[in-house]
């Protein structure tokens, strides 16, 4: 009679050796690979990488599915902040300043003014001086957006194009004046040569 026999749970076998060497026959890492536990008699005796093959040829060693990390949830909040959900006084944690610097702001601004005045002057819309008036005016914060810049190339090429027309009348009335003098000048002369007072 053996007195001192311990009673408990009968020692499971150890699958250690299989599960490496399945891992490696499934290409994945030992938490992915599942060992049949009805199974263990079978699978305690393959001591080969060729056993382990015809096991998993069985169904007796499984490779586990990936474990889903669903972003639905993610994707909804997303589509929230994108339409300007979640970002209220109480979500922000950053200064105005440091949410949205304002020279990344000026930076926009600045080009895509720079970029309309360049749109412009490659049209032939604009001359080159006309460009490098507004061109310094734009880095001077003048214009506060496109619509005012616009605005403001419309009034130029007007006012352009005012003086243009004012400064033809001006030659036109010169010259007019001009002939009208010459004319009284020879009228005088031939009146002279005829001895009229």
């Amino acid at each position: 009679l053996i007195k001192n026999q311990r009673k408990g749970p009968v020692k499971m076998v150890s699958l250690k050796l299989q599960k490496r060497l399945a891992a490696s026959v499934l290409k994945c890492g030992q938490r992915k690979v599942w060992l049949d536990p009805n199974e263990t008699s079978q699978l305690s005796v393959a001591h080969s990488r060729d056993n382990i093959r015809k096991l998993v040829k069985d169904g007796y060693i499984i490779r586990r599915p990936a474990i889903v990390h669903s972003r639905s949830r993610a994707r909804l909040a997303a589509e929230a902040k994108a339409k300007g959900r979640h970002s209220g006084f109480g979500k922000r944690r950053g200064t105005r300043e440091a949410r949205l610097p304002t020279k990344v702001m000026w930076i926009r601004r600045l080009r895509v003014l720079r970029r309309l005045l360049k749109k412009y002057r490659d049209a032939k819309k604009i001359d080159k001086h006309l460009y490098h008036k507004l061109y310094m005016k734009v880095k001077g914060n003048v214009f506060k957006n496109k619509r005012v810049l616009m605005e403001a190339v419309h009034k130029e090429k007007a006012e352009l194009v005012r003086e243009k027309t004012i400064a033809e009348q001006f030659e036109t009335r010169r010259n007019k004046n001009k002939e009208a003098r010459a004319r009284k000048a020879t009228r005088r002369e031939e009146r002279l040569a005829a001895g009229a007072p």
